[in-house]
Order: C-alpha cells, then sequence, then structure tokens
C-alpha cells in the first residue's frame, strides 16, 4: 500500500492516472486502492502472464508514455515518475527507458552492492543505448546483453512503439525480449539513473536457486545464453561469486562478529545460483511437471 502512496503522490508538471492490475491479492489493498479513486482492473492467477498483462494494462491507458511499477518496487522520491518520462521522451527515437534500483535499507550488504553494481554499469547520467555496430552485436554476446537489458520493475514506454511492438507473451524475462525487438528493429532505449526505485530480494538457499533456474531457463530459450556451460564453467563461477561476496563483506563490516552472520550464508547461496543457471540451460531436456516443480515464477503464479 505504500507502494501505491508514493506512485499517487508523484511531483510531475502533467496529469498522470494510475491504473493497478490485480492477479488475486488477498490483502486488503484492493480496497484500498479503490478508496483512493484507483482504477483496478482484476484478472484470475492463473490468466497472468508477465507481457499478456503488462499488455492488457497498456491497452486501459491513453497517454502518450505508459510506466510500469511493480508491486514489490517503491518510487525513492517525489520525482521518479518524471524522472523516467523525461527520460523517455528525450529522444523521438527512445522506445523505452528504464531506471535504477537500489536495494531496501534492510537489505543484505551483498544484495546492496550487487544492485549497485549492476545498475552502476549503465552509467552515472541519462545514457542511450542503440545498435551502434552491427557486426559486434552479432558477433559478441556481451555487447548483446548490454543492449538487450530491461526492466518492467521500472520503466517507461513510448505508446506508438508499443503499439508496433507489444510485450511478448513469454513466461519470463519479457522485458529483455521486448528490448531485442526495439533494438533491432532500430529504436533506442534509455537509462535513466534519477528515476530510481528501491527494489531488492534476500532470497533464501532454495528461492536463490529457482530464481537462477527461471532467469537462465529464460535467456537460453530467448536468446540462447548459456550461463553455466559446464561444470568447471560452475566451479569457477561459485568461487568467484564467493570470493567477490566475501571481499564486499570484509570491506563494509569491519567487525568479524557483524560480519560472520551474513558470511556464512555466502557459499551455499552462491552454489544455489549456480546450480539454479547449470539446470535452468538444460530446460529443453526436463519435462513440463519438472520445469513447475523447480520454477519459483510458476510457483507463485499458482498461488
Amino acid at each position: 500500500m505504500r507502494v501505491l502512496d508514493e506512485v499517487v503522490a508523484q511531483d510531475a508538471p502533467w496529469p498522470f492516472d494510475v491504473i493497478i492490475i490485480d492477479s488475486g491479492s488477498s490483502d486488503k489493498s484492493v480496497e484500498y486502492a479503490n478508496s483512493l479513486g484507483v482504477r483496478v482492473i482484476e484478472i484470475e492467477a492463473k490468466s497472468f502472464g508477465h507481457g499478456r498483462t503488462r499488455n492488457l494494462g497498456a491497452s486501459l491507458t491513453h497517454g502518450e508514455f505508459i510506466v510500469f511499477i511493480t508491486h514489490d518496487a517503491m518510487p525513492a522520491d517525489r520525482h521518479w515518475l518524471n524522472n523516467l518520462v523525461e527520460a523517455c521522451a528525450s529522444d523521438k527515437n527512445i522506445a523505452g527507458a528504464f531506471g535504477r534500483h537500489i536495494a531496501y535499507p534492510e537489505a543484505s550488504p551483498t544484495t546492496q552492492r550487487e544492485l549497485a553494481t549492476h545498475f552502476a554499469g549503465f552509467g552515472e547520467k541519462n545514457t542511450i543505448y542503440r545498435m551502434e555496430d552491427p557486426t559486434r552485436y552479432a558477433n559478441e554476446e556481451g555487447y548483446r546483453q548490454l543492449l538487450h537489458f530491461f526492466s518492467n520493475n521500472n520503466a517507461c514506454l513510448r505508446r506508438s512503439v508499443w503499439e508496433e511492438y507489444p510485450y511478448p507473451d513469454v513466461d519470463f524475462a519479457e522485458d529483455q525480449a521486448w528490448a531485442k525487438l526495439i533494438i533491432e528493429a532500430g529504436y533506442s532505449k534509455a537509462y535513466a539513473p534519477d528515476a530510481c526505485v528501491f527494489h531488492s530480494h534476500d532470497f533464501g538457499i532454495f528461492e536463490t536457486a529457482q530464481r537462477a533456474f527461471d532467469e537462465s531457463r529464460a535467456l537460453h530459450k530467448l536468446f540462447s545464453y548459456v550461463l553455466a556451460p559446464s561444470l568447471h564453467h560452475s566451479l569457477r563461477s561459485w568461487a568467484y561469486l564467493t570470493h567477490r561476496n566475501m571481499g564486499w563483506l570484509k570491506q563494509d563490516i569491519p567487525s568479524f562478529k557483524q560480519r560472520w552472520k551474513h558470511m556464512y550464508k555466502v557459499p551455499f547461496l552462491a552454489l544455489a545460483k549456480i546450480a539454479g543457471n547449470y539446470a535452468g540451460s538444460k530446460e529443453s531436456a526436463m519435462p513440463d511437471w519438472v520445469i513447475n516443480t523447480i520454477s519459483r515464477d510458476k510457483n507463485i503464479q499458482r498461488k
């Protein structure tokens, strides 16, 4: 409910409407939204789809720009909405913009560092990304990953482009699949670091494996990325993640006594992530019941 309060209270120089798509919440959020005069569209949980449901929401709007924020992402200030739309509107060739994510204050030190490091890679000021080197795009996976990254947790789309290229109806990573479409169609995307939201999760060991499985499965299925191509690569990745995160903890928490409550989890969480990545890259050989059992996203949708 606090997320909705922050969205409704945004300071913008133009009017905006708020629409909620609710897929079966069991708290009082629908009643609270109605009390604020916010439009609520209720759908069955089984009909939810990351791309499909966002397309439904977009189809109910009328403005030039369509902004998406999820229930677990909260604007960091009252200028989030304006900063995000301004980034998208800054060039007519920009199809969409995504904003920065920062960890909630109570998040673990490693989660805070991981998010900060990831988004720092997109720049410290508004940055426009487009395919400037088709040969590099064809041959360099890292360059494609940079151009494909997009986040619907905190995003703005230009309506005219969305009408031409709606979100793909896929199980996961619909935002990155969409970014691939618009980049290859000649459009640009923008990164807006000042359009900032709190968004983070401290998953347990099993949840970490599930999340990694979903991500790896989607990236393999949609882009042919293999996050864990071999056992040797997986062991190296585990060692790297463990060493990196231990180092972050040492830098951020000088006291060993305080650091220990995070340290002992590090190797197990790293192993869970690598195992999930490895399993996700083998999804094509798995029967549906196995995928449905492992996938965190599918388990959430069944609730």
